[in-house]
């Protein structure tokens, strides 16, 4: 789902509200989410997951056009770790899935 799609989803949900409002209250709360993993900060939203930073040391990588090698700077990189809940919906969800193909099959 693309930031677009998101925004018309929640549009169709919430009727009372126009697509300008939704896109503001949407790139807000994704800035929110930046500005805070910015800071260093973690970024926890119940039931859902949390963001944090990654500390990725200094390495040496390869190209891999050439074979040379070249050093890969240090780096913090952001990470989503996907909370309790989610990750029970999207199994509950696949094995749903899985069950209604296995159906389709035998049928």
């Amino acid at each position: 789902m693309t930031k677009s799609e998101l925004v018309a989803d929640l549009t169709g949900k919430l009727p009372h509200l126009t697509t300008r409002d939704v896109d503001f209250a949407v790139n807000l709360m994704l800035d929110a989410i930046a500005e805070a993993l910015t800071r260093g900060d973690r970024v926890e939203i119940r039931g859902f997951g949390s963001f944090s930073l990654n500390y990725r040391p200094a390495r040496q990588g390869r190209n891999p056009k050439t074979g040379e090698q070249v050093e890969v700077p240090a780096k913090h990189v952001p990470h989503f770790k996907a909370g309790k809940e989610l990750r029970e919906r999207v199994q509950e969800a696949a094995e749903a899935a899985a069950r209604d193909q296995r159906l389709r099959q035998a049928a």
